[in-house]
């Protein structure tokens, strides 16, 4: 298993700077998928699912989120990617951000290849983006788990009383290098487990 801890930066917005809270709001938060696009996730193949504390939510894909690259593949087929635009509903006099996301998948590189997993999150209505990139090289066959994080004192919170959509592209790459053979990088899901986990923290507006 590979991990990798890298800091997860959300594009800023102008807010009153108020402190996280430990306490959780007791109402319902849900997450709905407005729109999905993307060669990762042909429409109706990916869920999502709040914890039941609300601390966190997931996304699981169940299609075919794998980039591949080898004699025969369709060579646009070594870049797949997802985009979702999320609409989060908070109890009122709270708001969130996200202070941690976690992925999961399968990769199989032959000696020489190399793929590529990234992830760019931002706030609908700003133009800035930050992303955060986790590179693989083969000779490898296994699982893979990657982690963005940041810091609790810097997290990025929606905007309060506002109607602002999460949105998060994932994306997986896949280059051959000097290998020419088969290889892959994946984060689909046919067992239907969660492949991304994205951890909320709240505060109070």
């Amino acid at each position: 298993m590979i991990t990798t801890l890298l800091s997860l930066a959300l594009a800023a917005f102008t807010i009153t700077p108020q402190a996280a809270v430990d306490e959780v709001p007791a109402g319902h938060v849900t997450v709905d998928i407005v729109s999905v696009n993307g060669s990762g996730c042909p429409v109706g193949t990916t869920e999502i699912a709040v914890a039941d504390d609300n601390s966190e939510f997931t996304v699981t894909h169940h299609g075919d989120f794998t980039a591949r690259v080898g004699p025969g593949v369709d060579p646009t087929d070594s870049r797949k990617n997802c985009q979702l635009a999320l609409s989060v509903n908070v109890p009122s006099g709270f708001t969130f951000g996200i202070i941690r996301a976690d992925y999961r998948g399968d990769v199989s590189l032959r000696d020489g290849a190399v793929a590529l997993q990234r992830a760019l999150y931002y706030f609908q209505g700003m133009s800035d983006t930050t992303s955060r990139s986790h590179p693989f090289r083969g000779p490898i066959v296994s699982d893979w788990h990657t982690t963005d994080a940041t810091d609790p004192g810097s997290v990025i919170f929606a905007p309060c009383g506002q109607d602002r959509l999460f949105n998060i592209n994932t994306e997986l790459r896949v280059n051959a290098g000097t290998s020419g053979a088969t290889s892959s990088i994946s984060m689909d899901s046919p067992d239907r487990n969660p492949n991304a986990h994205y951890r909320f923290v709240w505060k109070r507006c």
